[in-house]
């Protein structure tokens, strides 16, 4: 039994990427996509054909429509290789606005259900802004399940689980990145401040009886992963996942529900005063939320440049 096949016996493994075609070999449960996933895997040769396809099926929408009947086309495929469910980001330049970011979500899930995929099988992405989590509880209220997306902080995980978000996504290698960069230091993943982050947030998220599922992000290595082990899901990019599977290195189940709730942690509650202070607090999470925002928003641009010019070409 390799490490990857130990892992799935602690937490279910979810494929990090829009490359629909790498992800068979791994057998992912579900898979996640982002703007920057979906730019990737659409300047491969053998993923342009579904770019022109979906410029000639629909050129009269405009770019926003087009970019929306793209990564809806990329979720129908991978969700005919993975058995569960594909999360589907909405444009981080709608982070800060929730009404279009509510109109966006419905939007998707519109097209995912002419398309014939029920609403179940798809999570609708947002980031972790108080606008994005406000969004998403209204969505959940509508049964539209979301996943929190840049998610860096304890204020943003616990503000998220309060609004009945069914997941949220804390990013561990780029927190590992921040501190690395501020501290000189290649921290061993016990240490790892992305790891420490997670393990925070699944205890207590246990802790407290929450549903929302735990799903760990954005990882450098498989020691940053094993350390998990346990967590609800982590998402992992298919070179993380061929090195798993190339390992025979022991999994030791590292988080447990039932070993939370019997820790001794303290009850917190963030309004929008205090979630905003919290997150000013930590530098960290401040900067990382905001550079993540910019990076999903330039891919987005670019993404719009390539149907701009598939429609030009047309």
């Amino acid at each position: 039994m390799n490490a990857l096949e130990r892992l799935r016996q602690h937490t279910t493994v979810v494929a990090d990427t829009g490359d629909f075609l790498a992800m068979r070999a791994f057998a992912p449960r579900d898979a996640t996509t982002n703007p920057s996933l979906i730019l990737k895997a659409v300047g491969k040769p053998e993923y342009r054909g579904l770019l022109d396809e979906t410029v000639a099926t629909y050129r009269g929408e405009g770019a926003a429509g087009l970019a929306d009947r793209l990564i809806v086309r990329f979720g129908c495929e991978i969700l005919s290789i993975v058995p569960g469910r594909v999360s589907t980001e909405v444009d981080a330049r709608l982070s800060f606005d929730t009404e279009a970011t509510l109109a966006r979500a419905r939007r998707l899930i519109e097209l995912y259900q002419a398309a014939g995929v029920e609403r179940e099988r798809v999570l609708i992405k947002i980031a972790a802004t108080w606008e994005g989590i406000r969004a998403a509880e209204r969505l959940e209220r509508d049964g539209i399940a979301c996943n929190l997306t840049l998610l860096f902080s304890f204020g943003q995980a616990v503000a998220c689980a309060d609004a009945g978000v069914t997941l949220v996504s804390p990013f561990v290698g780029r927190i590992f990145d921040w501190y690395r960069r501020r501290d000189g230091v290649d921290y061993a993943p016990d240490d790892d401040p992305g790891v420490v982050s997670v393990r925070r947030i699944y205890r207590y998220l246990k802790k407290f009886g929450y549903p929302t599922e735990v799903m760990g992000a954005s990882f450098r290595n498989t020691g940053q992963i094993l350390a998990l082990a346990g967590c609800d899901l982590l998402t992992i990019s298919p070179e993380l996942l061929a090195q798993l599977q190339a390992s025979q290195a022991e999994v030791t189940r590292r988080l447990d529900p039932e070993v939370a709730q019997a820790m001794a942690i303290e009850r917190v509650r963030f309004d929008e005063k205090h979630f905003r202070f919290e997150l000013n607090e930590d530098a960290m999470a401040t900067e990382k939320l905001a550079e993540g925002i910019r990076l999903f928003v330039a891919d987005s641009r670019k993404l719009d440049a390539l149907i701009a010019e598939a429609l030009g070409s047309a």
